[in-house]
């Protein structure tokens, strides 16, 4: 068994969320701590400004019956009355339970009723209809809100609520009380409600900010977060800005993405690898469509080139001047859609691969690479500014210890570890042994310099009817870097060989799907994905899907995750076709 770890952080007191507020109030009371959109444009509010709103707030949760330990259900997509209401429990020991805005009722009914959520605010009239599908099986459910113009009716509900009423109730929070229950989006099986503290957050905030004070630490640090924040990867964002004074912004509207970015203007941002892959796959189309897909290939290679020169010492003269010429021709073109101030960006929930991370870092918009899980509060390891290793997912937090078990599974032990699943001491023993070390399900390595690289899946590894174990993930994510390639999922458990699904971007492909030039693309993805592995390993097939795999036919998890079960349950005639000789 293979271990390391990172410096033991010996501070245990880790507060509660409410000090993020507390702690900043005395000195930068009227410093802009977030940005809400109004109309057209965006308007600042004052940290004395949120305050004054979380402390009504929740002086309403307390009027109409939220006691401690209660859990309060938001459904919504991301928005400012999001952030408001998630401190506003905070401050009264409430747990925020988040549901996604594109849940089934039935999804919304199993973590309405197991989570024994007393409140639920929601965005939509769709979202009410779904809730009242599903409040039957929700006893304990007896306030629905919308969350529409909420901010004034709770205030309006907690006048009579004291001061000192209200700071009772927050001095008698405890690092160890849940600040929220985040039901696991996951690929199999039902969704389980991941507990975590307020000592998780803080925690994981502390290990943040030492790792990556470039990104928090900047007099003009701002984040536009378009994540949901029922995922707990924007909800640590949420509050890494709170604490640290990043000002923050929130958008929904993913249609005019570019558009929000360019108004506010976020100096680093966070997506997962598929959003990485769309402005990348969206600038190919279009430099394409416009006649200058060579000029677009050149530059990429150069960015690439430029890239790993970094790593490896200085590039020479010449492709510096190369990569100047491309900077004003593509990089800064890249860089403007994304706002034009960012300089860094945060990838996480999926690897990001070599060719894209290197690429961007080449146009001067370094992708920063972490790994974590709902389980571990998110990022358990990061590359940073000053130690990055593209390919892998970094080093350890501050008081993180990682392992690699004898079966190649990562195991890590640390203050952000969950406390448990709610209601489901089975699951946790599981993944959670007495030592408090977390099992990860995922495979991986950690670098004599102590990078953990990530290697695939445990329960995904497919085994051939050779005997051949065979990750899938090495070569999912790089056939899915391809323009055209929406989703792939590699197939070929007992079978002879390796074979592969693949969906077409709808964007970038408007033709025939049978068409040979098509075909051709989809090879060349494949023929690239197979340098990275072994003959026996290697894709010897491939068909196309008809339909792409999204969230809302219920192929994909709302953080972009497929879900093999059900694509390999769905298309079962269709992979078999694949081996019929």
């Amino acid at each position: 068994m293979t271990t390391a770890s990172s410096n033991t952080a010996s501070n245990t007191n880790w507060g509660t969320l409410s000090q993020d507020i507390l702690d900043r109030l005395p000195q930068d009371s009227d410093h802009v701590a977030l940005r809400r959109m109004v109309g057209d444009g965006w308007a600042d509010v004052t940290l004395s400004q949120f305050h004054d709103e979380v402390t009504a707030a929740a002086k309403g949760l307390m009027a109409t019956g939220v006691g401690p330990g209660a859990r309060v259900s938001i459904l919504a997509k991301t928005r400012y009355e999001w952030t408001v209401l998630d401190y506003a429990n905070w401050w009264i020991g409430a747990t925020t339970v988040p549901i996604y805005e594109t849940s089934s009722a039935s999804q919304i009914s199993w973590i309405l009723s197991d989570s024994g959520a007393t409140h639920i605010f929601y965005e939509s009239h769709e979202h009410l209809g779904r809730i009242d599908e599903a409040k039957s099986e929700a006893p304990e459910l007896r306030v629905i809100r919308p969350i529409d113009d909420v901010l004034g009716a709770l205030a309006a509900d907690g006048t009579d609520i004291s001061d000192e009423a209200l700071e009772a109730r927050r001095a008698a929070v405890t690092q160890d009380d849940f600040a929220t229950l985040i039901y696991t989006s996951g690929t199999t099986g039902r969704p389980k409600g991941c507990e975590l503290s307020h000592a998780n957050f803080r925690a994981e905030l502390q290990g943040a900010m030492t790792q990556l004070p470039e990104l928090f630490a900047r007099p003009d640090a701002a984040t536009l977060l378009f994540l949901p924040l029922a995922h707990v990867f924007a909800r640590i964002i949420q509050v890494g800005a709170i604490r640290w004074g990043a000002v923050l912004g929130h958008t929904a509207d993913i249609a005019d993405l570019v558009g929000h970015l360019g108004t506010f203007q976020p100096t680093f941002v966070l997506a997962v690898p598929r959003v990485f892959e769309k402005v990348f796959n969206t600038a190919s189309t279009k430099a394409y469509a416009e006649g200058k897909g060579k000029i677009f290939d050149a530059a990429v290679r150069t960015a690439i080139a430029y890239s790993r020169a970094t790593e490896d010492g200085k590039p020479s003269l010449a492709l510096r001047s190369k990569h100047a010429v491309y900077n004003k021709l593509v990089y800064g073109k890249l860089r403007a859609a994304l706002g034009g101030k960012a300089e860094y960006a945060i990838s996480g929930g999926a690897p990001l691969g070599d060719r894209l991370g290197h690429f961007y870092r080449g146009i001067g918009f370094n992708v920063l690479e972490g790994y974590g899980l709902t389980e571990t509060t998110a990022a358990l390891t990061a590359n940073t500014v000053k130690q990055q290793r593209i390919g892998t997912v970094g080093v350890p937090f501050p008081g993180v210890e990682v392992r690699v078990a004898d079966d190649g599974e990562l195991q890590f032990r640390g203050p952000q570890v969950f406390q448990g699943y709610w209601n489901f001491e089975a699951a946790t023993a599981e993944v959670l042994d007495v030592d408090g070390w977390f099992k990860t399900g995922d495979l991986g390595e950690i670098t004599e310099d102590g990078f953990v690289k990530i290697t695939g899946r445990k329960k995904e590894i497919i085994v051939t009817a050779g005997g051949k174990n065979v990750s899938p993930a090495i070569l999912e994510d790089r056939v899915r870097a391809h323009p055209l390639v929406s989703q792939c999922l590699v197939v070929g458990e007992g079978k002879p060989f390796i074979a592969a699904l693949v969906t077409v971007d709808p964007e970038a492909w408007e033709g025939k799907l049978d068409d040979p030039e098509l075909l051709e693309q989809i090879q060349s993805a494949i023929d690239d994905a197979n340098t990275q592995v072994s003959r026996a390993e290697a894709i010897r097939k491939f068909v196309v899907v008809t339909d792409d795999w999204t969230e809302e036919n219920g192929y994909l998890t709302p953080s972009f995750k497929v879900k093999r079960h059900m694509v390999l349950r769905d298309s079962h005639d269709l992979i078999e076709s694949l081996y019929v000789r």
